[in-house]
C-alpha cells in the first residue's frame, strides 16, 4: 500500500472544519502537568495549534508520513517532527505521555491498524493515554443512507465495541469510548445511544 501518494492526494484533510473541536476534545483528557504528546497525522498543524492554545505548557511533536506536511507546521507549536509510518513509529520505547490520532486509523488497512495501536502502546510511558477518533459506523444517519465508512481514502472501519476490544488486547486499560463529531455541539459527547454520532473517540492508557 501505497500510504504516502494516497495522501498526497487527501487535500481535503487540511481543510476538515472539525478539527479544531476534536482537538479541544482531545485536551478535556490530558492530565495534569508537562506533558511530552505525538500528534499522529498531524497534517500541517491546525490541531496542534489548538492543543498549544489550551495547554501551552504541553511539548507537541508532530508524525507524519509526508515531509512536506511536517515542513509546514508552526515551529512556534511543534518542539520537533517524526516523519515516518504510524505502523513503526520512529521513536524510542516509552517517548511520549501521549499519543493523539484525529480519523487517522480508518486510513490504515486492518492489519496495519493493529499495527499503529501495538506501536502506539510502545511509545507511550507507563500511565501514559491514547486518544483517537475514528467514523462511526453505526451511525443511524449513515445506515438509513446505506452508506458505509468505507471507500475513497478510508481502508477501514471501527466499531466502537471492537476498537475498545483491539485497545484492550493490546495492553490498554481504563477503555472508554463517546461520541465525536458534529453531534457534540449539541448533545455533548456522552449521550447514552453512540448511534447518533458521526465519529467517536477512543481512549486508553498504559498502566
Amino acid at each position: 500500500m501505497d500510504y504516502a501518494n494516497r495522501n498526497q492526494l487527501q487535500e481535503g484533510s487540511e481543510t476538515d472544519p472539525f478539527t479544531e473541536s476534536r482537538y479541544s476534545q482531545f485536551a478535556k483528557f490530558f492530565p495534569a502537568g508537562p506533558l511530552k504528546l505525538l500528534d499522529v497525522g498531524c497534517n500541517t498543524g491546525r490541531g496542534g495549534s489548538v492543543l498549544k492554545k489550551l495547554r501551552p505548557d504541553i511539548e507537541i511533536y508532530g508524525m507524519d508520513l509526508l515531509q512536506s506536511r511536517l515542513d509546514r507546521l508552526p515551529q512556534d507549536v511543534y518542539s520537533g517532527t517524526v516523519c515516518g509510518s504510524a505502523t513503526q513509529i520512529p521513536s524510542e520505547d516509552e517517548a511520549y505521555d501521549i499519543v493523539v490520532a484525529g480519523e487517522f486509523i480508518e486510513h490504515l488497512l486492518p492489519i496495519q491498524a493493529l499495527h499503529f495501536v501495538a506501536d502506539a502502546f510502545r511509545v507511550l510511558k507507563v500511565r501514559g493515554r491514547i486518544l483517537l477518533t475514528t467514523p462511526n459506523p453505526s451511525d443511524v444517519k449513515l445506515r438509513f443512507r446505506g452508506g458505509t465508512c468505507l471507500g475513497g481514502p478510508h481502508l477501514s472501519q471501527h466499531h466502537p465495541d471492537t476498537l475498545k476490544t483491539v485497545l484492550k488486547m493490546y495492553g490498554f486499560a481504563r477503555v472508554n469510548v463517546r461520541g465525536s463529531g458534529k453531534v457534540t455541539w449539541y448533545l455533548g459527547d456522552r449521550f447514552p445511544w453512540l448511534g447518533l454520532y458521526g465519529s467517536f473517540l477512543a481512549t486508553g492508557e498504559k498502566v
